[in-house]
C-alpha cells in the first residue's frame, strides 16, 4: 500500500469544505487534481470512500472513519515536524491577512531566526498539521490542543465595489450592506450573521473558500464584504473600496500555538508583536484603523488607475 500524506490532506480538505471545487481552492490546486487524489487513495484502500453527486460530495460510513483517522495521522505528522531537528526560522501561518501593516515592520525589526509567513486557508491557520510553529488567528479556536494569547484589536471595514453607491460614502453602517449579498468564508473568515441586527440581515450570503475568491466577488459587484483593517492594508484591489464601518465591534487578534508544545521564541513574538500593536483598546482600534485608510488608498487609486 502507498498511502501518501498528499491524499490525507486532500480527503479532509473535501470533508471540511464539502466540495471538490471548495477543496481545490481551499488548497490551491484544480479541481481535477482533487478528484484523482480521492480517487487514488480510494484504490489504494480498495473501498469507496466518499459518494460523488453533482453538487456535494457524501461520505460512505466507512469513509467518515478514514476521514477521522486521517485527522490524527496528520496531527500526528505535525508532532514529528515540529521534533524534528532544530529550526533555522519561525513560521508564522495565517488564514487571511498576516499582522497587517505591522507585518513588515515585525521581520524588519525581528532580531531572531528568519520570520517566515505562510498562507494557510483552514482553522488553525496551519497549526493542526505542523506547516506553522504560530498562528495569526481572528476567530475563536475553540480546541483545547492550542493555547491562545490576545495580541491586539482592529477594527471591521466593509469591501464594496468602488463603483457602488456604498463606495462614494467615507463610513458605512452594517445596516447599510442589508440589501446586499454578503460574501463570506465561515470556516476561517471573522465575519458572522450575528453581526447584523436580526431586523436587518443580508439579502443572501455567498460562501467563498479563499481571500481571492472574496475580493473577485466584490470587484464585480456581485457581493460586498466585512473584514479586518489587515485585510484593508494587506490586500488593496483594483475595483474594491474599503470603508470604515461605524459601531461595530472590533476583531480580536490572537496568536496561536500547540498547547504541550510551545515554539522556542514564542516569548519574544508576542512581546514585539503587542509592543507594535500598542497597548490600548483605544489605540490597537485606532492603530488598526489607520492601516485600514492605507489599504483603502491604495485600493482606490488601483481603481481609479483602471477606470
Amino acid at each position: 500500500m502507498d498511502l501518501q500524506l498528499r491524499q490525507l490532506r486532500t480527503l479532509v480538505a473535501v470533508a471540511d469544505a464539502g466540495s471538490f471545487t471548495d477543496a481545490a481552492a481551499i488548497l490551491g490546486v484544480s479541481q481535477a487534481a482533487v478528484s484523482r487524489s480521492v480517487a487514488a487513495l480510494e484504490k489504494e484502500l480498495g473501498v469507496r470512500v466518499v459518494e460523488r453527486t453533482t453538487r456535494r460530495v457524501e461520505f460512505t460510513p466507512l469513509g467518515t472513519r478514514i476521514v477521522g483517522q486521517a485527522r490524527r495521522v496528520l496531527a500526528e505528522v505535525g508532532v514529528l515536524v515540529r521534533m524534528s531537528a532544530e529550526r533555522q526560522e519561525l513560521r508564522i501561518g495565517y488564514a487571511w491577512a498576516a499582522l497587517g501593516r505591522h507585518t513588515r515592520r515585525l521581520q524588519k525589526e525581528w532580531a531572531g531566526v528568519p520570520l517566515v509567513f505562510l498562507q494557510a486557508n483552514e482553522p488553525t491557520a496551519g497549526l493542526a498539521d505542523g506547516t506553522v510553529d504560530v498562528a495569526v488567528i481572528r476567530r475563536p479556536l475553540d480546541d483545547p490542543r492550542f493555547a491562545t494569547a490576545e495580541i491586539g484589536l482592529e477594527a471591521r471595514y466593509a469591501a464594496v465595489a468602488t463603483d457602488s453607491a456604498l463606495a462614494r460614502r467615507r463610513t458605512l453602517r452594517i445596516e447599510d450592506l442589508a440589501r446586499y449579498t454578503l460574501a463570506i468564508d465561515s470556516r476561517t473568515g471573522s465575519t458572522t450573521l450575528d453581526l447584523f441586527p436580526a431586523n436587518a440581515p443580508p439579502r443572501a450570503v455567498r460562501e467563498t473558500g479563499a481571500v481571492d475568491e472574496w475580493l473577485t466577488l466584490i470587484a464585480a459587484g456581485q457581493a460586498v464584504g466585512i473584514t479586518a483593517a489587515a485585510t484593508a492594508h494587506q490586500y488593496p484591489r483594483p475595483g474594491v473600496a474599503y470603508r470604515a464601518l461605524r459601531h461595530a465591534p472590533q476583531v480580536v487578534v490572537r496568536l496561536a500555538w500547540w498547547r504541550d508544545d510551545p515554539p522556542r521564541h514564542l516569548n519574544e513574538l508576542l512581546t514585539a508583536v503587542r509592543r507594535l500593536w500598542g497597548g490600548s483598546a483605544a489605540d490597537n482600534g485606532e492603530r488598526a484603523g489607520s492601516a485600514a485608510e492605507d489599504g483603502q488608498r491604495l485600493g482606490e487609486e488601483a481603481g481609479d488607475r483602471l477606470r
